[in-house]
């Protein structure tokens, strides 16, 4: 293992058992010191245990996780070349993987709610939470949360949407990182962005799997600061 420090904070794994998984290898199990006592409420998970990679590492990795993802031609309609990362989900290696690489670059700024916008952003918001010691917080399509809402429309390529976000869920001065499964034109993201500051929220960064870089979605984010996994 490399003593050099990686460009990316440690990866973050669970306390207690925990499975350790490499892309296209066996699965090794480890157990935590200690971890037969009962982790006491305020513990944070990424204050448990670190491992870290070498740069060399992460590039096969990468590659790996780039193989989980395949291509569908003419999808939802012709001349959409669509991204599909259900083979990915289905990897309990490639899936941990890039819960890993969504967090590490947050572990140390202190968030305190993640968002995800629905649905797909829920699978790996919710996880990055998880990791975080942090909250979740669904932002849903309109009439599906049943409190007090504050919403956004953002446009589409015909027409517009809307987003909603209960009024409460955010407070003021909170740290928020955005997480979501995909960058393309921004508008979905530009909206989330805009939901949490209407609550006084501090938007600390925004994380994809994916970004289309051609289609420039970032440039609607403004000053965000932008971590993607895989760009095509």
């Amino acid at each position: 293992m490399s003593q050099a420090s990686p460009p990316f904070p440690p990866l973050v794994l669970r306390p207690a058992e925990v499975t350790s998984t490499v892309l296209g290898g066996p699965r090794r199990r480890r157990r935590v010191a200690g971890s037969g006592a009962p982790l006491r409420s305020e513990t944070r998970w990424n204050e448990v245990l670190t491992i870290k990679t070498t740069p060399s590492s992460r590039s096969v990795e990468h590659v790996k996780l780039r193989e989980l993802i395949r291509d569908i031609p003419d999808f939802p309609k012709p001349g959409i070349l669509y991204k599909d990362i259900t083979p990915l989900l289905r990897d309990a290696a490639g899936l941990s993987l890039a819960i890993e690489y969504l967090t590490q670059p947050f572990l140390r700024e202190g968030i305190e709610a993640v968002t995800g916008a629905e649905s797909r952003g829920f699978i790996f918001a919710s996880a990055v939470a998880r990791n975080l010691s942090a909250g979740f917080v669904p932002i849903r399509k309109p009439g599906r949360l049943p409190h007090e809402v504050v919403s956004r429309e953002y446009e589409l390529e015909y027409g517009t949407d809307k987003l909603e976000l209960h009024a409460d869920a955010i407070s003021e001065g909170d740290r928020v990182l955005l997480v979501d499964d995909l960058l393309a034109t921004g508008g979905t993201m530009s909206a989330c962005i805009e939901l949490v500051r209407s609550l006084g929220g501090t938007v600390v960064g925004a994380a994809f799997l994916i970004e289309l870089d051609s289609l420039g979605g970032r440039k609607k984010l403004g000053d965000v600061p932008i971590h993607t996994i895989l760009h095509y």
